[in-house]
């Protein structure tokens, strides 16, 4: 079935269709919401209010740009609006448990596979994680950040830091990374600035 005849039959709600939708997105979704999520019940229970939220509205995607994308950004906001309503999102750690370390862009990919960071990312404090996702990952602003959790672009910016320290921190505690030289810049997240 293709995107075109999906979408249309999702507008008439038929079930086959609304089926093949999601079939053909909800794994991709699911590790989004893994993302956000501290475990997997809860990531699969974001994921099911997301596709509600999608075939109650699929009415609203008008064609322009991808569809993909437009369930993309109707997960991360379920994701987040799950978080704050839990009262998962104000999970916080001071920093003085994470050494401040710093990481060479070229030791990343020959120490670790992209799954032992994702395992370490979920690792840190909601709060952080969910602003980690939203910038580096996700490619949000910081303004936007603010906008979404209701925060401040400042917070959104400080938490950012925080949570490339902590995770460099978690990364290096695991042994997925070595401890480098102190002065040696962090290539492999974006800048905060």
């Amino acid at each position: 079935m293709t995107e075109q005849a999906i979408i249309a039959g999702c507008l008439e709600n038929d079930a086959a269709a609304q089926r093949e939708l999601y079939n053909q997105y909800s794994p991709k979704m699911l590790s989004i919401c893994y993302r956000f999520s501290p475990n997997r019940e809860d990531a699969e229970d974001m994921l099911q209010e997301a596709f509600i939220k999608v075939f109650t509205h699929i009415h609203s995607f008008q064609n322009k740009g991808s569809f993909e994308g437009w369930i993309r950004r109707i997960i991360v906001h379920t994701c987040i609006n799950f978080l704050k309503r839990n009262k998962k999102f104000n999970d916080n750690i001071e920093l003085s448990e994470a050494d401040i370390v710093q990481v060479k862009e070229e030791t990343i990919p020959s120490m670790m596979q992209a799954k032992q960071v994702v395992e370490c990312i979920r690792l840190l404090p909601v709060g952080y994680r969910t602003v980690l996702i939203l910038y580096a990952i996700e490619g949000y602003s910081h303004r936007e950040i603010g906008e979404m959790l209701e925060i401040g672009e400042s917070t959104s910016r400080s938490q950012y830091t925080r949570s490339k320290s902590l995770l460099e921190s978690i990364l290096i505690k695991k042994r997925i990374i070595e401890r480098p030289a102190l002065g040696e810049d962090l290539p492999w997240l974006a800048s905060a600035q």
